[in-house]
């Protein structure tokens, strides 16, 4: 097996409280290859906070702990700040949460993706103006030239979405990080956009980290699957295995969804256990 683009052993994300050490992600492994991981479980469980962790994105009082968080065998825990800088956009890339909102309001789209593509590239305005052109077309967006020239409150939320991983895909970076970019689109905004995705880490032989809550989604979408619980690794299975389960919080959440092909009257509650947050946590490697 060829070595992974990005290897994490042992991540913890600590928050301090009055209450004592906040353990938001605890002691969490996993690698990423040329693939299409997935990360699940519900609000609180800690896929965000590890996306971001990844990154080195989590403010102070924050911490970031972990034996080593490796991209191409160098760990990122030992740069500086001034070099996490190159490496966030230009080798890995994340799109956040509802991604329009992250696009800056007084800024037309086109200066923002020129912008985006300048910083990592010594390039003129009329090529970086060029390339931002080509990588709207290449997120399937029909009119590019009236999209360079609009401001993002003009976008819907689809659009929005698109303009975004446009952007982040414009320094060709070799890790995509994408937190529930799909989340507050309509089913069929939601297909074009991971079909976009898709056809984007594949063509470019990326890695991308999916991170999600909707179970049904990642089990169509990804290639492997992180089930977390309570900041932990509770189980890792393929995409296409994700309705055989075996760990009692993936299969209570799986119980909880509703399916076209056995409908139920009555949908379960998921019952948690506190052992499962005290189980050592499952590690993710390939």
């Amino acid at each position: 097996m060829m070595d992974p683009l990005l290897d994490i052993e042992n991540l913890w994300v600590r928050f301090p409280t009055r209450q004592g050490v906040f353990d938001a992600v605890r002691g969490v492994s996993f690698t990423l290859g040329r693939e299409r991981l997935g990360i699940v479980g519900e609000s609180g469980s800690g896929k965000s906070m590890t996306g971001r962790a990844i990154l080195r994105l989590i403010r102070p009082p924050g911490r970031v702990e972990a034996e080593h968080i490796k991209l191409d065998g160098v760990d990122l825990l030992q740069k500086s700040e001034k070099e996490m800088r190159d490496v966030r956009g230009e080798r890995i890339s994340m799109v956040m949460q509802d991604p329009k909102f992250s696009l800056n309001p007084v800024m037309t789209i086109g200066d923002q993706i020129i912008e985006a593509y300048r910083l990592h590239n010594n390039a003129s305005k009329s090529e970086a103006r060029s390339k931002a052109l080509e990588m709207l077309g290449a997120v399937s967006i029909r009119d590019p030239e009236r999209v360079m020239r609009a401001y993002p409150h003009e976008m819907s939320g689809g659009m929005g979405q698109r303009i975004m991983i446009a952007m982040m895909l414009i320094p060709n970076p070799q890790i995509l990080i994408a937190d529930e970019p799909t989340s507050a689109l309509d089913v069929s905004v939601q297909r074009q956009v991971l079909d976009i995705m898709d056809r984007l880490v594949k063509e470019r032989g990326m890695g991308l980290i999916f991170i999600s809550h909707d179970l049904n989604l990642v089990a169509d979408f990804c290639d492997r699957v992180l089930i977390m619980y309570a900041g932990r690794i509770v189980e890792v299975c393929d995409a296409d295995k994700l309705h055989d389960a075996q760990h009692p919080y993936t299969r209570g959440l799986l119980n909880s969804l509703p399916r076209l092909d056995t409908p139920r009257d009555r949908l379960d509650v998921l019952e948690r256990d506190p052992a499962w947050s005290d189980a050592s946590s499952v590690s993710g490697r390939i």
